[in-house]
Order: C-alpha cells, then structure tokens, then sequence
C-alpha cells in the first residue's frame, strides 16, 4: 500500500473535523436539533410552517461555502479530483440517499452527533457504513 502524498491532507482533514465538531454543537445548542443533512433535506419534503427558512439558508451555506473558501484561500487547497462519470455519481448519490431514508440519518447525523450523544443506534450505523465503505474501497482498487 502506498500514500499518495501529494493529496495527503491530515492538517485540512483535522481543522475541518474541529470545524464540523463545533458547528455539530453549536446547533444543537443553540437550535435544540441534531446537525444532520439528511433530516435538513428531508424537512424540506414535509415542510411545517416557520421550518423551511433555516433548513434552506444551512443548504445555502453549504453550497457556496466551497466557493468562498476556494476564493479566500486560492492556491492553499487543491480542487477535489473525482475519478468516476456522471452515471457512477448519479448512482452512488441515489444509493446514499436511500441508505440514509433506510438508516434513519447520515453520517453526519450519526457520526457525528449520535455518536457523541452515546447512541447506540448511531454506533452500529456508524460501524456498519464504516466497513462497507472500507469494502467497497477494496473492491473497488483491488477486485474489479
């Protein structure tokens, strides 16, 4: 196994797990509800009066905040390369959408707040979308 150093990021992947973190907390704080993207879109599908303003200014942030950080730090963070065609991510976004409906959150959801609360339920969806990504890496690099 080799390391492809030039997108070995620890330094990024650590200040935006801290990032994550402390918004995972501040919402729950301040809002009294669980930072998961699935529950936030899915709101939107059953919206109740006075609840759809802040679900779609998060999903507005979290679409231009790529933008704005590309923009402050140009030439500091490399653009994301994504080796798969349209039809694979069209695919792979559809069976998260689904795994997220089936599972009861995202890994956001889970991961990061439901772990932290000490769910259970969280710790087995966690492990479980844990290892089958570990599986389909695998497969994937190695089988196919």
């Amino acid at each position: 196994m080799t390391i492809d150093w030039n997108h070995f990021t620890p330094w990024l992947s650590l200040g935006g797990g801290l990032l994550l973190g402390l918004a995972s907390a501040m919402f729950i704080l301040i809002n009294g509800r669980i930072l998961g993207i699935s529950g936030i879109v899915g709101g939107l599908l059953t919206p109740r009066a006075g609840d759809i303003g802040w679900r779609l200014a998060f999903l507005l942030g979290m679409a231009v905040a790529p933008m704005v950080a590309s923009a402050l730090f140009a030439g500091l963070i490399a653009p994301p390369r994504i080796e798969a065609g349209y039809a694979a991510i069209a695919v792979a976004g559809l069976l998260v959408g689904f795994g997220t409906r089936y599972g009861s959150g995202c890994t956001s959801g889970h991961g990061v707040c439901g772990l932290s609360r000490l769910s259970p339920r969280s710790l087995v969806s966690t492990l479980t979308f844990m290892a089958l990504g570990f599986v389909t890496v695998y497969v994937v690099r190695h089988a196919i």
